[in-house]
């Protein structure tokens, strides 16, 4: 959900203008997921993260709105049964003059993603996203937004996923880009940042969500994200919401942010 409110966010600023956008989806996955589908029974870990979110009430109006249209998609509007992905959350706002290109490597999640319904207008691409993206730019719209989630199960995938990000902005300098990363005690995601940094990519703004202390238990602790070129007033919207997320999940919970690299 960090990465899907920043994205509602972000879309809501570029929707203020009637030019067309090109959203690149670099990892797509299957676009929409169902809590009974083995993947997410498994883990379970909507229960600690989203659920409790549908039940709040929130006060700021940007989660206000994103858990209302979350909402909206299922049977009870506080219950979790459906949990778009970020290929839903474009499709849902895709206007005429917009572009949606999604790809993804993995034949399985591929084979869901081309048969979703909702995907009626995009492109879907069964290849290497990042090489994907770099292929695509400069795209064909004034304005070109990009999403980067990988897995990170390969070490390599931290410093490959920077040097996109410098290809990106050499080609499409004023490109919105959202990369996600996760948060796991070995810290591995300080690659991603140092390669960032050196590879001189300007405009970042960084912002991580914690759910619970690192020390407690295995696996992922948090999320982090980072916003190339974010639009005006977005960061300041996201911290504010992104705090009252924290709140809600309690006092090991927080949200840190920063101007990581200025303009």
């Amino acid at each position: 959900m960090h990465k899907h409110l920043a994205l509602y966010g972000v879309i809501d600023h570029l929707l203020r203008k009637d030019s067309g956008v090109t959203y690149i989806d670099t990892h797509a996955g299957r676009g929409a997921y169902s809590v009974t589908a083995p993947e997410m029974a498994r883990g379970l870990e909507y229960e600690d993260g989203v659920a409790p979110l549908m039940r709040m009430t929130p006060h700021h109006p940007l989660l206000s709105e994103w858990l209302l249209r979350l909402g909206q998609q299922q049977d009870n509007p506080q219950k979790l049964m459906f949990y778009p992905g970020s290929p839903w959350w474009l499709a849902d706002r895709l206007r005429a003059q917009d572009r949606l290109e999604l790809f993804e490597l993995h034949p399985g999640e591929f084979t869901h993603l081309e048969h979703q319904t909702f995907l009626a207008r995009a492109q879907c691409r069964q290849t290497d996203g990042l090489a994907g993206v770099v292929a695509r730019l400069p795209s064909s719209t004034p304005r070109t937004m990009v999403i980067i989630d990988p897995s990170f199960e390969l070490k390599q995938e931290y410093s490959d996923v920077a040097e996109t990000v410098s290809r990106i902005q050499q080609m499409a300098r004023h490109a919105i880009v959202l990369i996600w990363y996760p948060l796991l005690p070995a810290a591995r995601h300080q690659e991603l940042l140092d390669h960032i940094s050196a590879l001189g990519v300007r405009k970042v703004w960084r912002s991580e969500l914690v759910r619970r202390d690192p020390g407690a238990q295995r696996g992922m602790y948090g999320s982090g994200l980072l916003i190339v070129n974010p639009p005006w007033q977005v960061p300041e919207q996201l911290d504010d919401a992104l705090a009252e997320v924290a709140g809600c999940w309690g006092e090991q919970a927080g949200h840190t942010s920063s101007w990581w690299c200025p303009e």
